[in-house]
Order: structure tokens, then C-alpha cells, then sequence
């Protein structure tokens, strides 16, 4: 990399709601030195980082340093990240895989302590972190949160290990996340006063709004599968100091074509002032959660991004502590192999017979899809029956659903039916199954879900399509089933031929892959799997495949 002694531009001072033209000096430590009045500045706006204020990094299948590589290229200098999937499935040596590859980038990471693993008493994850372990994380330095309290019930009832976890929280002084969608009301009120601070999970502007109004910081939100950025965007101009943009989870194909500078560029065209705007993507996160992010104030790291213009957004450079980490869409930073390759995969080849389902009288529960959204639907039918045993038929958008625990040798699955995925012929498989990272598996024939299933056993985890011929297609992850040890640009190019195999089976979701990985996460309702059964996440209670008759 190379140290940029100066720079000349148009400075964008968001914490002064001013721009200028200037020239910045930086000194041998990396610090911004001076700031001159510049009469002939030279083209372009120089403006602060922009932070994704909550991220799974594992979700983009990428380890820490390849993401922080792509995410510079999109002006990305900063992320408040959650290390919950890798938790769910190593524990605290997880999260401290993850601390120490943070480490090794100039990118700004906030590492959070996760605050719920497992997810929900109901579903199995490789590990726990009990509020002894948290309140160990608590203590690091190189923490710098609680992770989003997605145990909504456990806050409001009381539950001892949550009410430790947010204690501990408190006491080290760090910010706690929410996660609480559609909570209103009194138990909002009751919520808020635990000490949560954000919600990222605001199912309507009106939720937000109520939210917003408690003084709870809302995070706007646009990743791979949940796109509630758009109708949220209002929120920005009322509550301009409570909003952040976030993407939550991104996968590596979406993360080349664009990050947080895609929702800036929205919001700036639709019309909403620039500095709330470039504040939400930048400023209010680096301040709630501490971050050590330049902000082209005198003194501080010399950290910024230039752009071309203030409509675009399209950066030509970026600058971390001086040094350029990203030059027209290059990235300069090495490409790091991982420090290991942890993982913890006890699962053994499966077959065709353990996706059966007896047919029994009457109709049964089915999960509904929704493009673009975490939520799914909790329907009813009478399934397809022949011979005694339930099928899946592609021709009523009926697929069968399987999750097996693959912390265990050889567990029998937990099934189901869903609706919403469109696949005509095939299966899908994936290691990548929200919280607790199962095997989850839907499809159209058991023995084509059986050979897909087999696909990401034999890698110990991974991504896998195979089309009605038992074509397959594959993306292996073999750090924890969840991440790459390569570059973005070579898990994009995977997950694209696994997800054109996706498509080729008749899925017109945006994110096949993202779609079946939520389908396992009992914590957004109102219908999912887990290795255990059906689960209500409405009422937070397992409920029978079968409805009674």
C-alpha cells in the first residue's frame, strides 16, 4: 500500500454540516496533520467512511480480512459486526477466531459479543455462551457491544441468563443491540429499559416511528435477503441522529456490486438532506459503538474516501491511517489466508428413506416464503399423498424441507413442507442455516435431497444445487460450514454457478440461498424448522407438522 502524505478536494465535513475546499496534510503516524483553505482544489469530495452498523460477516461467506478487501472497493472503511453464526457453531473460540482475523486488517471492525446462542432454548447449536462466558467477552477490549437480544420472551419474563448478559453489558458501559420485531407498547417500554439501544428489525415505517420516538436508534436496513431500507427511509428525516444503515447479511456477489454507498445513493436521490444521510452511514454508528473512525476532523486517523460527485457516489479511493487501501474499484490490501480452519461438522452421509413423511388424516402446516423478507407465512393444506407417504409436487409450490443437526453423527431430520421456493426439479442444500447453521435441505425428490445433503457433508460444509438430471453445482465452506478462505471475487463467482443451478431448478428468488438459510431461524416469525421441529416464532412454541383434525 501506499501513504498519502496529502490530498486536495472538496472536504465533506459531516460533523460540522459544512463543505469546503481544502487540502489535508498527514503525518508519519497516520493522523490528519492540517487542514488548509484550498483555492483550486483539486476534482472530487472527500467525505468520512461509510459503516455498516450491523453485519454477519459469515453470511457473506467470506473470512474477515476478504471482507474487509471487497468492502473498501465500495467505500466500506467500518463494521459493527456480530460474530453469532461462527458462535453457534465453535462457542467462544468462535468469536475469538474472529477477533484475532479482525486483527490482522487496518479496517474497523466492532467486534460484538454475541448475545444469543443458541438462538432459542428450542433449537440445538453447537455451543453455548451462558452469561458467564458473555460477560468474559464483556470484558476485552477488543469487544465493543452486546450483540442483538433476539430473546425477546427472556427480557420481558425476567430470564436469569439474559438479565446476566444485559447486566454485564451495562456494567463494561457498551451499547446493547435489539433485535424485536414487531414489539409495541408496553412491552417496547419494557424492552427499551433493559437497555437496548437499536432495532434493526422494524417491520413497518409506524413500528419504527414508535421505536425511533423511545429513543431507540433504528438501523435502516438492505442486504441479500431483507430489504426494508426503502420504507424505512422517512425515518431519516425525522430522527436523522437515531438512524444507521446496515446490510445484516450480504452475500459475496451482492457485496462486489455494492454496499452502504448503494443506500446513500438511494436516499440522496430520493430527496433527503445530505448530511442526515451521509451522518446515518457514517457518523451516528462510529459514535454509538465507539469506533476509532476518522471523521476529517484535525488529529484524527487520516480516514476518508474520495468520490467523484455527491449524486453517484462512486469512489475512486480509499484511505485508512493514510495508507490507500482502495484505488478505482481495486482493492489494495493482500488477500490473507485465514489463520486456521476451524470447523465442527459430525454429520455422516445421509439417504433417500430419511426424508419420508407418513401421511396422517387431515392438513398439515406449511412454510411460506416471502421474496425479500425474513418473515415467513404460517399456512395450511392437505398435502399430496401417494402410497401412504406425503410428496413433495412442484406443481402446488409444495417442496419438502429438511433439517438435520449436524453436531450429531446421525440424527434423524427434522421435516416439513414449504411453499414460496418455486423449484420445479431438484434440491437444495446448505451448511448455512440461521442460528445454529443445521443441515437444511428442500427440494422436489428425496433422492435428489439426499444427494445434495451428501454434497455439503463430504466438504464439512458448503452450498449445494442439484438440477432433476443429478447435475450438482457447489460452493464449499470450509471455515465452521460458513466462510471461504479465499477472495470475494472467487466465492462470488461459486456462489453465482451455484445459484444459476438454483435458478435452472425453477427458483425465482432474488437469493435461493438466503431465503432457505432463514427458514431455519426460530426467532422472526411465523413458521420455521429447526433441527427439533416445527417452530411458532409468533408464539414461541413448537408446534406439530400436523394440524388436528
Amino acid at each position: 500500500m501506499k501513504r498519502t502524505r496529502q490530498t486536495s478536494g472538496m472536504v465533506v465535513d459531516i460533523v460540522n454540516r459544512r463543505v469546503f475546499p481544502a487540502r489535508i496534510e498527514v503525518n508519519d503516524d497516520g493522523l490528519i496533520a492540517a487542514m488548509h483553505h484550498e483555492d483550486r482544489p483539486d476534482p472530487g469530495y472527500i467525505l468520512p467512511g461509510f459503516v455498516d452498523a450491523h453485519v454477519h460477516v459469515e453470511s457473506s461467506m467470506l473470512c474477515p480480512t476478504a471482507f474487509a478487501r471487497a468492502a473498501v472497493c465500495r467505500g466500506t472503511l467500518a463494521a459493527v459486526i456480530d460474530p453469532h453464526e461462527i458462535a453457534n457453531v465453535l462457542g467462544v473460540p468462535g468469536v475469538e477466531f474472529m477477533v484475532a482475523e479482525c486483527g490482522r486488517s487496518p479496517f474497523h471492525f466492532a467486534v460484538g459479543a454475541p448475545s444469543c446462542v443458541p438462538a432459542t432454548p428450542f433449537d440445538s447449536a453447537g455451543a453455548v455462551l451462558d452469561g458467564d462466558a458473555v460477560a468474559k467477552l464483556l470484558a476485552r477490549k477488543e469487544i465493543s457491544h452486546l450483540s442483538e437480544m433476539m430473546n425477546v420472551p427472556g427480557v420481558l419474563t425476567g430470564d436469569k441468563e439474559v438479565a446476566a448478559k444485559l447486566a454485564a453489558a451495562r456494567r463494561a458501559g457498551k451499547p446493547i443491540d435489539g433485535h424485536a420485531p414487531g414489539l409495541e407498547g408496553a412491552p417496547l417500554h419494557q424492552y427499551i429499559q433493559a437497555g437496548i439501544s437499536t432495532d434493526h428489525e422494524c417491520l413497518s415505517l409506524a413500528e419504527a416511528r414508535e421505536k425511533a420516538a423511545l429513543g431507540m436508534h433504528i438501523l435502516l436496513r438492505q442486504g441479500s435477503a431483507a430489504r426494508s431500507f426503502q420504507e424505512l427511509l422517512p425515518l431519516v428525516q425525522h430522527y436523522p441522529d437515531q438512524c444507521m444503515f446496515c446490510s445484516d447479511d450480504k452475500h459475496p456477489d451482492d457485496l462486489l456490486q455494492g454496499h452502504i454507498d448503494e443506500l446513500v445513493r438511494m436516499a440522496v436521490a430520493a430527496g433527503y438532506d445530505l448530511f442526515d444521510v451521509l451522518r446515518a452511514a457514517s457518523l451516528n454508528p462510529a459514535r454509538h459503538y465507539n469506533i476509532a473512525l476518522g471523521l476529517l476532523q484535525a488529529g484524527q486517523p487520516a480516514d476518508w474516501i474520495e468520490v467523484d460527485n455527491l449524486q453517484d457516489f462512486r469512489v475512486q479511493r480509499s484511505v485508512l491511517a493514510g495508507e490507500v487501501v482502495a484505488e478505482q474499484g481495486t482493492p489494495r490490501l493482500a488477500l490473507e489466508e485465514p489463520l486456521h480452519r476451524p470447523n465442527h461438522f459430525c454429520l455422516r452421509p445421509v439417504n433417500a428413506a430419511q426424508f419420508r413423511i407418513q401421511a396422517r388424516p387431515g392438513d398439515c402446516r406449511v412454510i411460506g416464503v416471502r421474496e425479500g423478507e425474513l418473515v415467513t407465512d404460517a399456512l395450511a393444506c392437505r398435502p399430496t399423498v401417494v402410497n401412504g407417504e406425503v410428496i413433495a409436487d412442484p406443481r402446488r409450490d409444495l417442496l419438502k424441507l429438511a433439517v438435520f443437526n449436524r453436531y450429531a453423527a446421525t440424527p434423524a431430520p427434522a421435516l416439513a413442507l414449504v411453499a414460496g421456493l418455486g423449484l420445479q426439479q431438484g434440491a437444495l442444500a446448505s451448511s448455512v442455516a440461521h442460528d445454529s447453521h443445521h443441515l437444511i435441505c428442500a427440494g422436489t425428490d428425496d433422492a435428489l435431497m439426499a444427494q445434495a445433503a451428501n454434497a455439503v457433508i463430504a466438504q464439512g460444509g458448503g452450498l449445494a444445487a442439484v438440477d432433476g438430471n443429478g447435475e450438482l453445482s457447489l460452493i464449499p465452506l470450509p471455515v465452521a460450514g460458513l466462510m471461504t478462505a479465499g477472495s470475494c471475487e472467487q466465492a462470488a463467482e461459486e456462489y453465482r454457478l451455484v445459484t444459476e443451478r438454483a435458478r435452472a431448478c425453477g427458483c425465482r428468488l432474488l437469493a435461493p440461498f438466503m431465503a432457505l438459510s432463514f427458514l431455519a431461524l426460530p426467532v422472526i416469525p411465523a413458521l420455521k424448522l429447526t433441527d427439533r421441529g416445527l417452530f411458532d416464532a409468533s408464539g414461541f412454541a413448537p408446534v406439530d407438522l400436523w394440524l388436528e383434525p
